[in-house]
């Protein structure tokens, strides 16, 4: 019984040593990426394209 005491009281001790520090714990800062601002939406090219196409096309009909 007293063996199983002090290697009760010796796992307490131990364990606690093992905690670590109070102090706080130090955080990788997080990374934001931010798209910058074209000046020329792209959204907009393709039906410019299919309009200069049809508009040809009708000049040549």
């Amino acid at each position: 019984m007293k063996k199983i005491a002090l290697g009760l009281a010796l796992g307490l001790i131990a364990s606690s040593a093992m905690a670590g520090a109070l102090i706080e714990p130090v955080m990788d800062q997080q990374v934001i990426v931010q798209e910058t601002a074209s000046s020329f939406d792209h959204g907009i090219l393709v039906p410019l394209i299919f309009l200069a196409f049809m508009g040809a096309m009708f000049l040549t009909w």
